[in-house]
């Protein structure tokens, strides 16, 4: 079952500051050491801000979960989306309030949210900014604020984002190369999709589903233009072999995924899949 929640982030014009804690990735954005920038720009708004972060025995979501326990009315997540999602699966629902620092790699969910990437705007938000609330989906329990997919489109996603950190490629072009080396071989996934009490069946390499819809034309292929509809977008192929998806592919890279033949657009506010690989 996929679904999503309500969750209340920092953002915008305000004066509305309260004590807080810092739940930080190090792992995330490279190898310098945010922590002394990050606590000095607090410390010069009045704000004594609390770092913890994950070691062996806690991951980010254990520290996540202990950060919330406390009085902090906000939980502030520095490091990129995967920090930040794990914060926002244990927030969702609360009364507490996330902060986002976005000192990972590529920061897709503070871009749509159209915060400030950097620090010193990002901690300014925090400390002044009002609150807006956003969704978080969920799918089988595990939530995510970006997006979340079976089937091919992983595959490309590790592929596009290693060959960006490591050979320094465009993102559309790294995305090109990294679907041509998963569609050496993957699996067809069959799909049973039940959406408002009707059922469709499709066989589709891959079932993207985004935390509202995502736009698949123009230059802002792949950004959203809100993340507080209430909305999922889900997004797959339909009877589509290898040389289709290339097509698929060449489409995206172009910015024409609404002019490709044989791709599934949904917007629905809750689904139940049921799949298998064949």
């Amino acid at each position: 079952m996929i679904f999503s929640r309500r969750l209340g982030v920092r953002k915008g014009g305000g004066n509305d500051s309260s004590a807080m804690i810092v739940v930080m990735n190090r792992g995330a954005g490279g190898p310098d050491d945010p922590r002394p920038l990050i606590t000095e720009l607090f410390r010069s708004h009045g704000e004594e801000a609390r770092v913890v972060e994950p070691d062996e025995t806690n991951d980010i979501c254990a520290v996540a979960r202990a950060a919330a326990a406390n009085d902090d009315r906000i939980i502030v997540a520095a490091g990129g989306d995967g920090t930040i999602s794990a914060v926002a699966a244990v927030l969702a629902g609360t009364e507490k309030i996330l902060g986002v620092l976005p000192v990972g790699t590529l920061n897709h969910f503070a871009k749509d949210l159209r915060l400030p990437l950097e620090l010193e705007e990002a901690v300014r938000t925090i400390m002044e900014g009002e609150v807006a609330t956003v969704d978080v989906g969920e799918v089988n329990g595990r939530s995510f604020v970006n997006n979340s997919s079976l089937g091919l489109y992983p595959q490309i996603v590790s592929r596009r984002e290693a060959q960006q950190q490591r050979l320094a490629r465009g993102k559309w072009m790294a995305f090109f190369w990294a679907t041509i080396q998963a569609l050496r071989r993957f699996p067809f996934l069959d799909l049973r999709i039940k959406i408002e009490g009707r059922e469709m069946l499709r066989r589709s390499a891959f079932l993207f589903v985004g935390n509202n819809e995502y736009e698949i034309a123009g230059f802002s292929l792949g950004t959203r233009r809100c993340v507080n509809a209430g909305k999922l977008g889900l997004y797959l192929t339909h009877r589509t072999g290898r040389f289709g998806l290339f097509r698929l592919a060449l489409h995206a890279l172009f910015g024409r995924l609404d002019q490709a033949e044989d791709f599934d657009v949904l917007c629905v506010t809750e689904a139940r899949i049921e799949t298998k690989k064949t």
